[in-house]
């Protein structure tokens, strides 16, 4: 057979757009990263949420409870497992993605613009004024699980006990507590309102904007 009759290779599927919410292309996943089971457990949901039965944190057992805070085509945010302060929180890429560098422009775009909503939600959520936004990349740079993501972390008042180790844990040393489930439960709904309502005031901003 020559190489003229060979069949056509089948077109590639492009990752669904921010603004729409169809779900029948799903990103590529890993069956083994935690981040991707995640990711094929919570479809995207427009702002607002749905009802919290369909966020429940045990819909991904055997894995640990998810608290989510945020499911949109391209991204996923939901609280850390083992969390530096109150409010700790990661955001990734919903297609399994190992390093920033292997990011496509347009997941790209929608961290930047998800980063800016997170992290004014969980300020106004928490009431903690200052953050820090970590991202690693590769075992020498403390990241644990191989799956693109960014930490968002309230950085607490000097006089919060839990601030004499925080330095030292936020890149991969130290001792973590446990997210307690009830609590992560109540919070993760708390964020979950201010990504609406600021979600919301951008939307009428830009609204404004155009008349």
């Amino acid at each position: 057979m020559s190489s003229n009759d060979n069949p056509p290779s089948p077109p590639t599927q492009p990752l669904p757009s921010a603004s729409t919410f169809d779900t029948t292309t799903p990103p590529s996943q890993e069956t083994d990263c935690p981040f991707c089971h995640i990711s094929l457990t919570y479809p995207p949901y427009p702002h607002p949420p749905p009802a919290p039965e369909s966020l429940s944190p045990t819909l991904t057992h055997p894995h640990p409870s998810t608290h989510l805070i945020l499911s949109t085509p391209l991204l996923i945010a939901f609280l850390d497992i083992m969390p530096l302060s109150v409010g700790h929180l990661l955001l990734c890429p919903r297609a399994h993605r190992p390093k920033l560098t292997d990011v496509t422009p347009a997941e790209s775009a929608e961290l930047g613009k998800y980063l800016r909503i997170l992290s004014t939600a969980v300020s106004r959520a928490t009431g903690i004024k200052d953050w820090n936004v970590v991202q690693n990349n590769g075992a020498a740079a403390a990241q644990v699980v191989p799956h693109c993501h960014f930490h968002v972390i309230p950085r607490p008042e000097l006089r919060d006990k839990r601030n004499e180790r925080f330095t030292s844990t936020m890149f991969g040393r130290g001792q973590r507590d446990e997210l307690d489930e009830e609590e992560g439960e109540k919070l993760a709904g708390e964020i979950r309102e201010m990504v609406r309502v600021v979600v919301r005031d951008d939307e009428e901003r830009e609204g404004r904007g155009k008349l």
